[in-house]
């Protein structure tokens, strides 16, 4: 065997680099012959860093890392799916073969088309009442209408005169009933307040049976609007002279509009019902009745008298009864 120019030799029986147990490195053990020396020492052996064990780890923490994310959303979206039959189960809301529902609504109402509806707007079910055997729809109890406060009568006395007087033992007109409402003409809102609805006895009658007769005759009115009459005990009011013994009582026009409020102008007055509201006061025993110039309404010259400031509403006042 001749050596060649460009050719190395090598002893086949040198030992190699060999790798270290535990993966740190690979320890250089070269033994001569060679041509040069390399310290046989192991103290100052040198310590080459093995690449293709590092590579190794680093790829095999990345797929750790990688299937620990593929992992974790797994369950994000299996959980779901997995806790609503068995939440269902131990709730008593379905059997354990049950679908999940593919959309969890937070509320009562749902999309119409999944109802079977043709409207937009799903009808929310309202519980019906429980009807006794034998007992058909027909029968069943109807629905009852609005409940107004019962009127709680006093034996009165009105002492002195309407503009100078005191009221003992009155009776309140409830703030609101089948027939009225009240108005409130300092805060200018309903209702009036409890304690200027204080009257004779007398007076609360008549008025509420003039409004009721009114109504009966014009079942299309809207509720009359009553304002004002006494302090609990009389004596002065503000916004007032008289309406001091309980025999004054406010009573607004009827609007157009059919609003229950007082009038802002006499073109919003329904004049018909207007008139025949201060018609029947007038039937009914009232003394005198104000009422505005530019309202048009008519009535007997002794008792219906235009006054200023009352152009919407009458100001009905009553006799002192005997006694």
């Amino acid at each position: 065997m001749a050596w060649r120019r460009d050719e190395i030799w090598f002893d086949v029986d040198a030992p190699w680099f060999r790798e270290v147990s535990g993966g740190h490195g690979a320890a250089a053990a070269l033994q001569p012959p060679f041509s040069f020396a390399l310290p046989t020492d192991p103290v100052r052996a040198i310590d080459i860093p093995n690449g293709l064990a590092a590579s190794r780890a680093r790829r095999a923490e990345r797929r750790r890392r990688r299937n620990a994310r593929r992992a974790r959303a797994a369950a994000l979206v299996i959980a779901p799916a997995t806790m609503l039959p068995v939440a269902g189960q131990k709730l008593g809301l379905g059997s354990a073969g049950s679908s999940v529902l593919p959309e969890d609504p937070p509320s009562l109402v749902r999309d119409a088309a999944a109802l079977g509806s043709g409207s937009g707007v799903a009808d929310a079910r309202l519980p019906q009442p429980a009807t006794r055997p034998g007992q058909g729809a027909a029968d069943a109890p109807a629905p009852r209408g609005p409940q107004f406060p019962e009127i709680t009568w006093r034996r009165a006395t009105s002492h002195g005169l309407h503009y100078a007087g005191t009221l003992h033992g009155g009776t309140q007109l409830p703030l609101e009933g089948k027939d009225w409402v009240t108005w409130h003409p300092v805060e200018d809102s309903l209702p009036n307040a409890a304690r200027r609805l204080y009257g004779h006895e007398r007076t609360i009658r008549t008025v509420v049976s003039v409004l009721a007769a009114y109504r009966e005759a014009n079942p299309h009115a809207p509720r009359v609007v009553v304002g004002d009459i006494s302090f609990r005990g009389g004596g002065p009011m503000e916004a007032h002279v008289s309406h001091q013994n309980g025999l004054d009582v406010d009573v607004y026009y009827p609007r157009l509009d059919g609003k229950l409020r007082a009038p802002r102008t006499t073109s919003q007055i329904d004049r018909a019902l207007a008139q025949d509201l201060l018609d029947r006061f007038v039937a009914a025993g009232a003394q005198i009745v104000f009422v505005g110039y530019a309202t048009g309404l008519r009535g007997p010259s002794d008792v219906v008298e235009p006054y200023p400031n009352h152009e919407d509403h009458m100001h009905v006042r009553f006799p002192s009864p005997r006694g």
